[in-house]
């Protein structure tokens, strides 16, 4: 372990807790080896090799806060199903609390279904995806009840993260009470939305990426010129303090309300294996790394480097410290912290 401000920034996340709220989700991944062609349609037919249940959605961003050492909060909703069942064991085992998960026994819980096939000796692809579960509103019982769950979770948080995928359980009241909160108690806040990020304006930081930015704004963003007009105009929109846009194999982008931003570029390969629930590491990493004090440029390297280890893994996955700090020392990434205030610092004296 080097003494550096990142290596050190590792250590801190353990001591902090994160509300994570949104749609959870539970990943379903069948195995299977090829094994010879069908007679009854040109299709391969797989030989069963097992099956995998792991927490989605906003159940992947919850379980990477823990796998980097933080406490994670779980609040949303599931169906009274096998699939939800299978959910709550997987948050559970995982190492988060799951006692804000609700349960409306009037929606199925969310369930994405990937078929993977590889041979014995190589690395399993993605063949096929079912997604199961409605996009709706949730139910006026099962409202009432996170409304609660959130008043009763947020005196607990050091941070809150908003993962929307655009099913339903982010409503506007929940949205509202759980910003409301974050501000109140001088916490910071973090939105990563796939449809919908503009409806959390006042958002402390928000984690896009150039496609979504560009859908936001209403211009192109593939170049570093349109990106860096079109990151600033989406910040402004938001009314946030930052804005950290990913950019695949191009890296990120941070940009400040201050007009100031920073270039992160990638670390490791070009290559990657599965960019599956990377977007959800990103957002953990950086909400749990501004919790725990850092500024957002370093909270964004850090969540870089979590990023750059959990795309060489097959499906969703997460990232340990050990990793992270692999990587960071491969990626030259734990320079010092430039002298910026903090974000707990800005949230003090800035008004709202």
């Amino acid at each position: 372990m080097t003494s550096t401000p990142l290596a050190a920034l590792l250590e801190a996340l353990a001591t902090r807790t994160v509300l994570v709220a949104g749609d959870f989700v539970v990943d379903h991944y069948i195995l299977g080896r090829p094994s010879r062609l069908s007679r009854e349609a040109p299709v391969i037919i797989l030989e069963h090799d097992g099956e995998e249940w792991t927490p989605g959605g906003a159940g992947n961003a919850a379980r990477n806060v823990a796998a980097l050492g933080g406490r994670a909060l779980a609040l949303g909703v599931v169906g009274a199903d096998a699939e939800g069942a299978r959910l709550r064991d997987a948050l559970t085992g995982a190492g988060v609390s799951a006692d804000g998960i609700a349960t409306d026994p009037s929606r199925p819980t969310v369930a994405k279904t990937r078929v993977l096939a590889g041979g014995v000796h190589s690395a399993k692809q993605q063949v096929l995806r079912i997604d199961r579960g409605e996009r709706g509103v949730v139910s006026g019982p099962i409202r009432a009840a996170l409304l609660d769950l959130a008043d009763a979770l947020l005196p607990m948080a050091d941070a809150v993260l908003l993962s929307d995928y655009g099913y339903g359980s982010l409503f506007p009241e929940l949205r509202a009470r759980l910003l409301d909160g974050a501000r109140a108690r001088g916490i910071p806040s973090c939105a990563d939305s796939r449809f919908d990020l503009l409806s959390f304006r006042g958002v402390d930081i928000a984690t896009p990426n150039e496609s979504e930015v560009a859908a936001m704004v209403g211009v192109s963003a593939g170049t570093d010129e349109e990106i860096d007009a079109a990151g600033p105009a989406l910040l402004a929109k938001l009314g946030s303090r930052a804005l950290l846009v990913t950019r695949g194999s191009r890296g990120m982008r941070l940009y400040r309300a201050d007009g100031s931003r920073d270039t992160i570029p990638v670390i490791g390969p070009d290559e990657v294996a599965d960019v599956t629930g990377a977007g959800d590491t990103v957002a953990s990493a950086l909400v749990l790394a501004v919790a725990a004090g850092a500024e957002y440029g370093d909270a964004a390297r850090l969540a870089n480097a979590a990023a750059s280890v959990v795309v060489m893994k097959r499906g969703a996955a997460t990232a340990s410290p050990a990793e992270v700090r692999r990587a960071l020392s491969a990626g030259g990434a734990e320079a010092a912290a430039d002298a910026r205030p903090t974000p707990r610092e800005e949230r003090a004296r800035a008004p709202r």
